[in-house]
């Protein structure tokens, strides 16, 4: 049996509706911290059982006839994160489980600016150590973060931020559906290669596109760290959280998520959506 745990997230459930299509329904479960969520799921023939990663009793529960696990990563930072994917690894290895799949990062890196790429390489180090085959899927960027780091250009007409540098944009759909073809079908070991889109775009590239389906216009304004810090903090937003933006800023301009790979398309049998495509089907369209 296939688990899937967070399924009732963005990528947990993209991940399941394409394994939906790639194997029988009695051959998946789902491991979920709110059953009532996955209903639907159970009522077409998925098993559907409770899970936390602070639980390790409900995991092995959730877990329970595993040949795989997929253990899409916590929004957690720091030691909490890397405690909870050990919990879900040793609790996979405990089941049994033949092959761990980790949804990982383009940027892992112990050493990486960008808070949430050294606890993926920490739970890479740690699927290592557990002795049980793993394929650790080294996502692209989300492309659905793009209009994040504009905050609220499309209304003031300036996209403010610190100088960054490219980003190889990458669909939640695409990542999904090599997800489940990996699961169903095997074809990739150990550590991808990047799974990324066709093309790297910095923030001014993001701005131009969404300007162009919105109607419009945007202008790139670049700002120091300290100014962008401030402005974020002035407006609400948490130290941690500008702390995390400053650090995607920092890591792009290292161009710890410019590589684009070729694995994604060759995957999915397609050439991947573009970052143009996602903001076409998210943003409302101009003139």
């Amino acid at each position: 049996m296939i688990i899937v745990t967070g399924a009732n997230g963005h990528l947990g459930r993209a991940v399941v509706e394409n394994l939906l299509e790639l194997v029988p329904a009695e051959q998946l479960g789902v491991s979920v911290q709110d059953t009532e969520k996955a209903r639907d799921l159970e009522q077409r023939g998925v098993r559907v059982r409770r899970g936390d990663f602070d639980d390790a009793a409900s995991l092995a529960h959730a877990f329970e006839g595993a040949s795989q696990v997929l253990i899409v990563s916590a929004p957690r930072l720091g030691e909490q994160a890397l405690r909870q994917h050990r919990t879900a690894i040793d609790t996979a290895k405990a089941a049994g489980a033949q092959r761990i799949l980790y949804t990982s990062q383009m940027a892992a890196n112990p050493a990486s600016p960008f808070a949430p790429a050294p606890d993926h390489a920490a739970t890479e180090a740690a699927l290592r150590e557990s002795g049980v085959a793993f394929t650790a899927l080294r996502n692209g960027y989300y492309a659905s973060s793009a209009l994040m780091l504009l905050g609220s250009a499309t209304q003031t007409g300036e996209a403010v931020a610190p100088e960054d540098g490219p980003v190889a944009w990458t669909a939640h759909a695409d990542l999904a559906r090599a997800t489940a073809i990996t699961l169903a079908k095997g074809g990739l070991d150990g550590i991808t290669p990047a799974l990324t889109g066709s093309e790297a775009l910095d923030l001014a590239g993001v701005a131009e596109i969404v300007s162009e389906v919105t109607g419009r216009p945007i202008r790139r304004v670049v700002v120091s760290d300290e100014e962008f810090r401030s402005r974020l903090v002035a407006q609400g937003s948490p130290e941690s959280m500008a702390n995390m933006y400053l650090g995607y800023f920092a890591a792009s301009r290292q161009g710890e998520f410019a590589n684009v790979d070729p694995t994604l398309a060759r995957l999915i049998g397609r050439p991947p959506l573009t970052l143009r495509d996602v903001l076409k089907a998210t943003l409302p369209t101009g003139r």
